[in-house]
C-alpha cells in the first residue's frame, strides 16, 4: 500500500472513530442541553442537536428533504475527495492526510444524519462581546482542519512557483510530456481521443 493511501485511509478511519466515540460519550453522559464549563466564560462541553447543516441551515426543512439533500451533498463531496486523492502523486502525504480528514468528517456527520436524523454537537465557545460560536463536533473540526491544510499547501505551492519561475515552467513541461505519452498510449491501442 502506498504511503499516501495509508495516510488517507488512516486519517479517514481515525476521524470517523473519534467522532463517533465522542458523540456516543456525550449521549451517554450528558442530557440534552446540559453544559459543562471547561474554561469559564469561554469553552464548554454541551449536548446540542442540529437537524440542519452548518449554522443550522435547512434545520426547518422537512426531515425527508433534509436527509435527501445532505446525503446527496455528502456523496458528491466524497466522490470529489476520492477523485482528488486518486490524482495525487504517490508521495503526496500532506494532501492525502488533508483529504482523509475531510472524508472522515463528512462520513462522521453522515452517519449521524442517517441514524439519528440530526447531528450531535458538543463543543461550544463564547467569544468577545457575548458572541457565541454555534456548537460543533469533531467531524466538523476534521473537515475544517483538512480544508485549512489544503489551503496552506496551495499557498505554499504558489509561493514556490513565484520564487522559481523556471521550476514552474519545468513542471508545466513535465505535465505536457505526460499528457503526450498518455495520448500516444491510447492511440497505440487503436482507440481515438476526441479532439480538443
Amino acid at each position: 500500500m502506498l504511503p499516501k493511501t495509508r495516510l488517507f485511509v488512516g486519517a479517514s478511519l481515525v476521524s470517523v472513530l473519534l467522532d463517533h466515540a465522542t458523540k456516543l460519550t456525550i449521549d451517554a453522559k450528558l442530557s440534552f442541553s446540559d453544559r459543562i464549563p471547561v474554561i469559564d466564560d469561554f469553552f464548554y462541553i454541551t449536548h446540542a442537536r442540529n437537524p440542519g447543516a452548518a449554522f443550522g441551515l435547512f434545520g426547518d426543512a422537512p426531515a425527508a428533504v433534509r436527509l435527501t439533500l445532505f446525503i446527496g451533498v455528502t456523496l458528491v463531496a466524497l466522490g470529489m475527495g476520492v477523485s482528488f486523492f486518486r490524482q495525487l502523486a504517490p508521495g503526496d502525504r500532506f494532501s492525502a492526510l488533508s483529504l482523509g480528514l475531510i472524508l472522515g468528517g463528512a462520513v462522521g456527520n453522515l452517519i449521524d444524519r442517517i441514524f439519528r436524523g440530526e447531528v450531535v454537537d458538543f463543543l461550544h465557545f463564547r467569544l468577545w462581546g457575548g458572541y457565541q460560536w454555534p456548537d460543533f463536533n469533531l467531524a466538523d473540526s476534521f473537515i475544517v482542519v483538512g480544508v485549512a491544510f489544503l489551503v496552506i499547501e496551495l499557498l505554499a505551492a504558489e509561493g514556490e512557483s513565484r520564487k522559481d519561475p523556471a521550476g514552474a515552467e519545468r513542471s508545466v513541461c513535465r505535465a505536457r510530456a505526460g499528457n503526450r505519452r498518455r495520448v500516444r498510449s491510447v492511440r497505440d491501442r487503436g482507440k481515438t481521443l476526441p479532439s480538443v
